[in-house]
C-alpha cells in the first residue's frame, strides 16, 4: 500500500486524485475495520489508518474522509479553542481540502467561499496573489498548505491580509522544516526532481523555515502561534494520530 500511494502522489494529477478519491472512500473502510484509531472529523474507527506521502508516512490518511493528521488536529483545535461553528462568519477557504469542504458547506452559520486555479472543488478559479475579492470581506480565511507552492508568497499574504476584515483572522498552516533557521528559496531550482529534493515535494517553491512567523508579520498579520498539541493527551495524540510538530499558525488583522 505504501508504493501504491506513493506513485499515486508522485505522477498522478491532484484533479484526477480529487475526482476518483470518493471511490477509495467506499472500499478502503471495510478492509481496515477495527478500533485502534479514531478519526475526530468523521468520527469513524479503523484498525489503522493508511499510510501517506512521498515518502509514506504509516497511519496518516483517514480511508473514510482523508482526513490527515494536521487536518485532525486542525479540526479539534477549531472545536475546543473557538467559535468557529457557532457564531456566524463569512469564510474564505483557499485550495479547499476534501475532509473539510463538504462539512464546512453544510455549516448554516457559515458564508462559504472556495477558490483554487485548478481544483474542482473551489466555487471560483482564482490566482490567490491577484484576488478580485474587495477590500475587508471575509472574517476568516483558510490557507493551509499552500503558500508553499505560490511563486510570491509575500503577494499572496498581502492579499490575505487586504480582504479580511478588520479583527479577521487567517489560520496559515505551511510545510515549515523546524530544523532551519531561515526559508529556503532559489529560483534557479525549477525542475520537479530538483525541487523535490530541495523542498521535499515537487511542487514546492520554498521550504519554509522558523523565520515562517515574521514572513507573515511582515504582510502586517500580528501572529499567534499556538502549540494545541500540547493541550492533548498522550491517550488523544496517540488515538487521532496527531502530528507532534505542528504549530498552529494563527495571523490576525486589527
Amino acid at each position: 500500500m505504501r508504493k501504491v500511494i506513493k506513485y499515486l502522489l508522485k505522477f498522478i494529477p491532484r484533479t484526477f486524485l480529487i475526482k476518483f478519491s470518493p471511490l477509495a472512500t467506499k472500499i478502503f473502510p471495510f478492509f481496515l475495520k477495527g478500533d485502534n484509531v479514531h478519526c475526530p472529523i468523521c468520527n469513524n474507527k479503523f484498525r489503522k489508518f493508511l499510510p501517506y506521502g512521498i515518502n509514506p508516512r504509516n497511519n496518516a490518511l483517514c480511508p473514510k474522509c482523508l482526513s490527515l493528521e494536521r487536518h485532525r488536529l486542525l479540526w479539534l483545535y477549531l472545536n475546543r479553542k473557538t467559535d468557529f461553528f457557532e457564531k456566524e462568519y463569512k469564510v474564505l477557504h483557499v485550495a479547499p481540502e476534501q475532509v473539510f469542504h463538504k462539512l464546512l458547506k453544510k455549516q448554516k452559520n457559515l458564508t462559504y467561499v472556495t477558490i483554487d486555479l485548478e481544483s474542482p472543488l473551489a466555487d471560483v478559479k482564482m490566482n490567490l496573489e491577484k484576488m478580485t475579492f474587495g477590500n475587508n470581506e471575509f472574517d476568516i480565511v483558510f490557507c493551509n498548505h499552500v503558500l508553499e507552492h505560490v511563486d510570491n508568497d509575500m503577494k499572496a499574504l498581502s492579499e490575505i491580509h487586504r480582504v479580511l476584515k478588520e479583527n479577521g483572522y487567517a489560520i496559515l498552516q505551511s510545510c515549515i522544516d523546524y530544523d532551519r533557521e531561515k526559508t529556503y528559496e532559489d529560483a534557479n531550482i525549477i525542475t520537479p526532481k530538483d525541487r523535490e529534493r530541495e523542498f521535499w515535494q515537487k511542487d514546492h517553491v520554498r521550504l519554509y523555515g522558523m523565520d515562517y512567523s515574521k514572513r507573515l508579520k511582515s504582510s502586517g498579520f500580528v501572529v499567534e502561534e499556538c502549540n494545541f498539541i500540547n493541550e492533548l493527551s498522550k491517550e488523544e495524540i496517540d488515538r487521532y494520530k496527531l502530528p507532534m510538530k505542528e504549530t498552529i499558525f494563527i495571523g490576525r488583522k486589527l
